[in-house]
Formats: structure tokens, C-alpha cells, sequence
């Protein structure tokens, strides 16, 4: 058993971080997901309750690190690998 996490530019302050790719909050723009830091979240939320909209709420180990075959990693892996190269 492994772990991953994701390393990239926050959509917001376009600050480096890393997260779990799998768990933290993003915004779809074009279709593509993109992360929001922690620090964005928490500087977006008082201006969402104040419009009425709800708080965002991260995931808990949405900036750490995710446990390979807890979620995502493992199906995309296995929908991408030939089937004589997959573990059973």
C-alpha cells in the first residue's frame, strides 16, 4: 500500500501547494477541476455566508496525503492498465 498526494497552483493566489487531489475543494472552469489552497477557502468563505451561499468545507485530508486504493487512484489506474498487467 502506497500514498500520492498532488502538487499544484492554487486557481485563486496561484500559490504552489500540495493536497489530495481526490478531496480538496476546487472550482471547474472549462470543464477541468482546479485547486483552491486552504488559505483561499478561508478567504472566500465569509464572503459566501454574507451572499447567502454556504460555507466550503474541506474534506478531511483534503491538503495531505491519500492512501492508494482509497479512491480514485486505484479505479483510473485499472480503467488505464491492459487487463494481462492488472493485479488481482
Amino acid at each position: 500500500m502506497g500514498y500520492y498526494f498532488a502538487f499544484g497552483e492554487c486557481y485563486g493566489c496561484k500559490q504552489m501547494f500540495s493536497f489530495n487531489p481526490d478531496a480538496v475543494p476546487s472550482i471547474r472552469i472549462d470543464g477541468v477541476k482546479q485547486p483552491i489552497c486552504r488559505n483561499c477557502v478561508d478567504r472566500a468563505n465569509p464572503k459566501r455566508v454574507a451572499n447567502g451561499l454556504p460555507s466550503i468545507v474541506p474534506l478531511p485530508g483534503a491538503y495531505g496525503v491519500a492512501e492508494e486504493g482509497r479512491g480514485g487512484l486505484r479505479r483510473a489506474r485499472r480503467a488505464s492498465t491492459p487487463p494481462h498487467n492488472r493485479r488481482i
